[in-house]
């Protein structure tokens, strides 16, 4: 089988894909043979290809995400209206409002150099070392210097560090989850396959990131660092796109909107005010007061700190946010997909039917029990003896091993041999009891060619006994033709339900001491089948029927095989269409996939590229998409998904990294608590939206009124307010009372909402029609209380006018809180009670007014005078009214929405 090996370092391919050729061909197309690779050959192929890595993607710099959070418009205004006011000479206004910028700033870089480091594990999935054979001389190389045509030796417990094809093998089985989603062990085979053979499908071929945990054998590396299927992914992960957050789209779409209004309205009222008779720099001034007033500076920090207790209301709920904006994506999702294994369900093989003597078992022996339930004794504390048998061939024809800790059973070994010792478990047998009673003599191991394993056993009744794929048993029975036939009937019945079935079978020992082929080549006695399935979580059932009343869509996107993700789809709750099948995928147009992922809820044998056009076929229909998995396979999807969500537990490093969201406890469950948390934060957004921008309208409005129509007294305009008075009402006292908002609790009703349609603005009419109707009613009093004030004709008039003004803005801000509490429903329906951070704020805001007002400090730099009794009792009264009126408004709007329904 040697080949003679070329001097040139790149080894020449073949038109047929390596799964396709025998393995001498391949060994003869890479210039190997299988004494390996000379050194000098090697050392050539590694300078000429570079080292079996994956290459790291780095994250942005530090000086990149600082500069990401300037790049917004409402910053630019500030920045702007700053250096203005510091070159007009107003320097205590321009640094203040500089000292907003800077605050707004330090917030958004802290929370995203934390939080989004780049995506570069997807190296560390390749083990360190490899032992190879190089000129026939057994080595250990590191993993980074293995290149085509090297021959590597497996066994039980190596991470598979390259793509290779297998050459020989013996009982070699290989774990593949992370990268296709199969979740049992693969028995490889060095047999050539068809050239369409998929990448699950493919027993010959071995790929990087995988671990071997059964056998041995010997492989030839076809392919290193990207080229491999890793490298593959690596490779689609770097190009799936960076998608934008329906909140980070909606606040841009307010920014510029406010931006534009605001430049256009300072430069009117800059025109406004030099008509009047304004000096250039006073008539600056207001522009640049307007400007200040009217921009929101506490919108930044009340969205970041929103969205940090929504991160932290997440964490308690085992939802880890690595960004964010994620917070509210996730409560605008319409569609999540689910991958399936370890994710939907829980990731271990369990026995969910038996069938001994022409008879059907299921749990409690009952046919209308939970498909999810455990097996029970209550069989065997009937003394069903055929049942019996079955599970005694399934704990001794068997490798994997059993221990209890706290009481719990702990499986080791293959997940599929661990799932027969749970089931005869669960039935009331002790498998090791059984297994001291009856020692195993001898065995035949399972080779992926025969299909089956067969063990000889003494004691007190010596067998033999065998389980395999039932084909392979049932050819060794005795069976009639009738018996053959509902077997199989049987089989097929089980295998259409997605399950894998064992057959097994036994015979009286008959004297043997040893155990071979020809002992169990007939003469057998059918003992029945075991169905075995890895099983939904009862919580993801739950969880499902949850998604679904809140009207979101759950689509299963597997690797597994169709049958089995149907099986799995049904019992979820995710409809009885057939599953659509990878290789269907690659064959439909665009137009036939956008049809397909409309109807279609599971899809099955998917590649990483289906799953990520899937992805995007449901973007393009505007579906806000989560994304969830824990394999390799999974995390270009979870990257270009408007939400990628990876399981912390059996997650990969890469999936996590890919991520934006980490659940620490694998639970599906945990998914739709995040969707009610984040459905909670938009809708206190909004709440803080809604409280927020009648401020800055308001303030804009009795600034415009002033310049448009108070008079100008010895060349100095009057106005009712100074501009840092604005700035004062506008951050600190909008984000005391703004911020309780963010930790009000969730409204009945909210996850029986239909998700926000995609694009719907995040100001709606309705917010802004409250918005200017409470502007109006804040402008009407600050400036009745100041004019009230004003013309008293007292030498301190007009400043004690300003500072009345100021605090009836304040009043109006608390009394209208209470209002935002609920934007539709009055503030006894929610509970006076219910958010004690509300009082807090209030508190707050009370306590720093009365700084305002009354320290010297404070005097001097806002221009402020004390108030007696008699003026704050107006100011408040004058505050309070906006309550009884917004009051109204709403039980209106409650009783044409009801008037409405009934018609």
């Amino acid at each position: 089988m040697s080949a003679s090996v070329p001097r040139s370092p790149q080894a020449p391919k073949t038109a047929r894909p390596w799964h396709a050729l025998e393995g001498r061909e391949v060994l003869q197309a890479l210039g190997s043979r299988e004494e390996g690779l000379e050194p000098r050959v090697a050392a050539e192929r590694l300078e000429a290809l570079g080292h079996n890595v994956l290459s790291r993607r780095s994250g942005p710099s530090a000086l990149r995400i600082l500069w990401r959070q300037l790049q917004d418009p409402l910053i630019y205004v500030l920045l702007g209206s700053s250096l203005l006011a510091i070159l007009l000479g107003k320097g205590t206004d321009g640094l203040v409002v500089l000292a907003v910028v800077v605050l707004n700033t330090l917030i958004g870089f802290v929370q995203e150099y934390r939080a989004s480091r780049a995506i570069a594990s997807l190296s560390e999935m390749v083990p360190l070392s490899a032992l190879v054979l190089r000129a026939g001389e057994r080595l250990s190389v590191s993993t980074a210097e293995l290149v085509p045509g090297d021959v590597v030796l497996l066994s039980s417990g190596d991470a598979v560090a390259a793509d290779m094809r297998l050459l020989s093998g013996r009982t070699l089985q290989v774990v593949e989850s992370a990268l296709t989603g199969e979740s049992i062990p693969v028995p490889k085979r060095p047999e050539p396959l068809p050239e369409g053979t998929p990448v699950a499908d493919r027993l010959n071929m071995l790929y990087s990131g995988t671990l071997v945990t059964q056998g041995a054998g010997m492989a030839v590396v076809v392919e290193t660092g990207e080229r491999t299927e890793l490298g593959r992914i690596n490779a689609l992960l770097g190009g799936a796109e960076e998608t934008v957050t329906p909140l980070t789209r909606q606040l841009g779409v307010v920014g510029n909107t406010l931006t534009l209004a605001i430049l256009v309205l300072a430069v009117v009222l800059l025109a406004v005010g030099l008509g009047r008779g304004y000096s250039l720099p006073d008539a600056a001034l207001a522009g640049i007061t307007l400007a200040v007033g009217a921009v929101p500076e506490g919108l930044p920090a009340v969205v970041t700190i929103a969205l940090a207790i929504g991160v932290s209301r997440m964490a308690r709920r085992r939802a880890i946010i690595r960004r964010l904006p994620a917070v509210e994506t996730l409560g605008s999702t319409s569609v999540i997909c689910s991958d399936k294994t370890g994710t939907l369900t829980r990731n271990e093989m369990t026995v969910r039917a038996l069938w001994a003597a022409g008879r059907r078992y299921r749990p409690d022996d009952r046919e209308d029990t939970d498909p999810t339930a455990e097996l029970t004794e209550t069989a065997l504390t009937r003394g069903d003896r055929p049942l019996e048998e079955l599970l005694r061939a399934g704990v001794l024809c068997n490798d994997a091993g059993l221990r209890l800790e706290d009481g719990r059973p702990q499986v080791s070994g293959d997940p599929t041999e661990g799932a027969l010792l749970l089931s005869a478990l669960s039935s009331g047998l002790d498998p090791e009891a059984l297994r001291r009673a009856c020692p195993r003599l001898a065995a035949i191991e399972f080779e992926s060619e025969r299909q089956y394993m067969a063990t000889l056993h003494g004691g007190a009744r010596p067998a033999v006994y065998l389980k395999g794929a039932p084909e392979a048993v049932l050819a060794r029975c005795d069976l009639g033709a009738a018996e053959r036939e509902e077997v199989l009937e049987e089989v097929g019945r089980l295998a259409g339900q997605g399950m894998r079935v064992l057959a097994l079978a036994g015979r009286d020992a008959g004297g043997l001491r040893t155990l071979e082929e020809r002992d169990v080549a007939g003469g057998l006695r059918l003992l029945g089948l075991q169905g075995m399935i890895d099983p939904p979580r009862p919580e993801a059932l739950r969880a499902v029927r949850e998604a679904h009343a809140a009207g979101i869509s759950v689509k299963m996107i597997t690797g597994d095989h169709a049958a089995t993700a149907q099986a799995i789809g049904e019992q979820l709750g995710l409809g009885d269409r057939p599953a659509v099948s990878g290789a269907r995928l690659a064959e439909m147009s665009d137009t036939e996939l956008d049809a397909v992922v409309r109807e279609a809820n599971v899809f099955a044998r998917v590649a990483p590229e289906h799953k990520l056009r899937l992805v995007r076929a449901l973007q393009a229909q505007g579906r806000v998409v989560a994304m969830t998995g824990d394999g390799v396979n999974d995390a270009p999807a979870l990257k270009q998904a408007d939400i990628g969500i990876a399981m912390g537990i059996t997650g990969t490093a890469v999936s996590k990294d890919a991520a934006d969201v980490v659940l620490t406890d694998d639970n599906f469950a945990t998914i739709t608590a995040a969707v009610e948390e984040g459905r909670r934060v938009y809708d206190n957004l909004v709440k803080s939206l809604a409280f927020l921008l009648p401020t800055n309208l308001g303030l804009a409005m009795i600034l415009a009124v002033a310049v448009a129509f108070f008079p100008i007294r010895d060349g100095e305009p009057v106005l009712p307010m100074q501009p840092t008075q604005l700035l004062w009402i506008n951050m600190v006292a909008a984000v005391a009372l703004g911020v309780p908002l963010a930790f009000e609790a969730h409204e009945p009703g909210l996850m029986r909402r239909p998700p926000r349609r995609q694009g719907a603005p995040l100001i709606s009419r309705f917010v802004l029609l409250r918005t200017v109707m409470v502007a109006v009613l804040m402008t009407c009093g600050a400036l009745a209380v100041y004019l009230y004030e004003a013309a008293s004709g007292d030498p301190q008039a007009a400043l004690r006018g300003q500072s009345m003004a100021v605090t009836t803005v304040i009043a109006f801000q608390v009394f209208y809180l209470l209002n935002c509490r609920s934007l539709e429903d009055s503030l006894l329906r929610i509970g006076l009670w219910s958010n004690p951070a509300i009082f807090i704020g209030i508190g707050a805001v009370i306590a720093l007014q009365a700084a305002f007002l009354y320290l010297p400090a404070l005097q001097t730099v806002f221009g402020t005078v004390p108030l007696g009794v008699r003026d704050l009792s107006i100011s408040l009264l004058v505050g309070f009214m906006v309550f009884p009126i917004v009051n109204l408004e709403k039980a209106l709007r409650r009783q044409a929405h009801a008037g409405q329904r009934g018609t």
